[in-house]
């Protein structure tokens, strides 16, 4: 079985997120879309929020579970026998960032690989941060987060 591992702190999750997760289930077997704890980048919402969204935002793609975790990816990875990781690219600048992190992870455990996907045009200026900025002044968020959470986002 080819697995992968899509690790990010989802928050929240957005439909540039969603494009690189159907894009994944057409090359592995099983997407694990790992919500990563992360308090250093102080997160809007909650831990089990942000798995909740990625669970509800997931449950039409049979191959994706979700998780969450906290600690070193290589660590999820040995203990899922995934040596896959994947991760989004939008822009350039999204690149050295990506790149630094595949490498370093990489250096931990060198039978793991990253695939960078990008996603579609139309998604490429979608982030969580963009989404929760828009939240944040009760614009209209409804053409970059999936449906199955947008009530969730608005309470």
């Amino acid at each position: 079985m080819k697995r992968a591992i899509y690790p990010g702190t989802f928050d929240p999750i957005t439909l540039g997120h969603l494009d690189i997760i159907k894009r994944a289930c057409k090359i592995f077997d099983e997407i694990i879309v790992a919500v990563a704890k992360n308090k250093e980048k102080k997160p809007l919402f909650s831990y089990e929020k942000r798995i909740q969204l990625a669970q509800k935002a997931c449950k039409e793609y049979p191959k994706v579970k979700v998780i969450g975790f906290e600690g070193l990816l290589v660590d999820l990875s040995n203990e899922l026998k995934a040596n896959t990781i994947i991760r989004g690219l939008r822009a350039v600048s999204d690149f050295e960032y990506e790149l630094q992190m595949g490498y370093a992870n990489a250096s931990l455990k060198s039978e793991l690989d990253t695939i960078y996907l990008m996603p579609s045009l139309q998604y490429a200026f979608i982030s969580s941060s963009i989404v929760r900025a828009i939240l944040k002044y009760g614009g209209k968020i409804d053409h970059l987060v999936p449906k199955a959470i947008i009530n969730d986002l608005k309470e």
